[in-house]
């Protein structure tokens, strides 16, 4: 089939693949001897070294919604690097060091700006916690997606010492609780965000300023999902137990890593709400 007939199908292939090559150059700077092959192969190939018995630590999410808010405001730096964190933010809850990273984009029509923003962000959110942009998937799939429409997901692979992998059997009574403040929504909620705000009949409410935000609405909701591995990495063997809170907040989390016969006793005057959080219940 010529490129001239998928170009009627809604396709461009050769738009596409200059695409790729761009990824690939983008992917580039995050290699580093691990990597043995970066030539669009058809799979990444990643040496591990330096392990007495590693265990290898998965995890694969999207952004969600969050993509229609990115996508009102203009702004896709922010969310490349949330898929990223999501997922690294997984893994280091059972202890692990981030070694490579997959990507999944799809959308209908194919915009080389906001992909290259996208992608900018992605290696970023790589470079941050050190892991490799192994490989991916790019497609163009019109009539599944609309117009502007665009879907994300993330998969990455990490390592961690067998023995230091965090259990919840480890976790006693009396074991102290801490928590790190988030930067707001994370990439969860923005369904109910987008109900409670409008935003899909009325996108112009993103760009109103808020007093107690300091910026616009639509600023506040792409404030990227914060990377607890930097700040984490150097203590992480302090910790008996770590949770990610995202959905379903802290009583969805936290029984995660709980053994079941434990409860988490938290001290709700001891940290400050995010502002974020009254203006929607508001």
């Amino acid at each position: 089939m010529t490129s001239d007939a998928y170009h009627s199908s809604g396709v461009d292939l050769d738009r596409m693949e200059s695409l790729k090559e761009r990824i690939r150059a983008f992917a580039a700077v995050t290699h580093g001897p691990e990597v043995l092959n970066a030539d669009g192969s058809f799979a990444g190939l990643y040496r591990l070294g330096g392990y007495r018995q590693p265990v290898l630590v998965a995890s694969t999410d999207g952004v969600g919604t969050k993509i229609k808010i990115a996508s009102h405001m203009g702004h896709f730096e922010s969310i490349g690097q949330d898929l990223v964190t999501l997922n690294v933010n997984d893994i280091l809850t059972q202890g692990a060091k981030p070694l490579f990273f997959l990507d999944y984009i799809a959308f209908s029509t194919l915009d080389e700006q906001r992909m290259d923003t996208l992608m900018r962000g992605i290696v970023w959110g790589c470079r941050e916690v050190g892991c490799a942009l192994l490989g991916g998937e790019t497609a163009q799939m019109p009539g599944v997606y609309g117009q502007d429409g665009l879907d994300l997901a993330g998969f990455v692979v990490g390592v961690v010492e067998r023995d230091n992998v965090l259990k919840r059997e480890n976790i006693q009574a009396g074991d102290y609780l801490v928590g790190f403040p988030s930067s707001g929504l994370h990439t969860n909620g923005f369904s109910l965000v987008r109900r409670v705000f409008n935003i899909d009949e009325n996108p112009t409410v993103l760009f109103r300023p808020y007093e107690e935000l300091h910026h616009q609405l639509g600023e506040e909701l792409l404030i990227r999902h914060r990377c607890y591995y930097p700040l984490l990495k150097p203590v992480l063997g302090f910790f008996k137990g770590l949770a990610h809170i995202t959905g379903g907040g802290l009583p969805g989390k936290m029984p995660a890593i709980l053994p079941d016969d434990l409860a988490a006793d938290f001290q709700r005057d001891s940290w400050t709400v995010p502002p974020i959080f009254d203006v929607i219940q508001r």
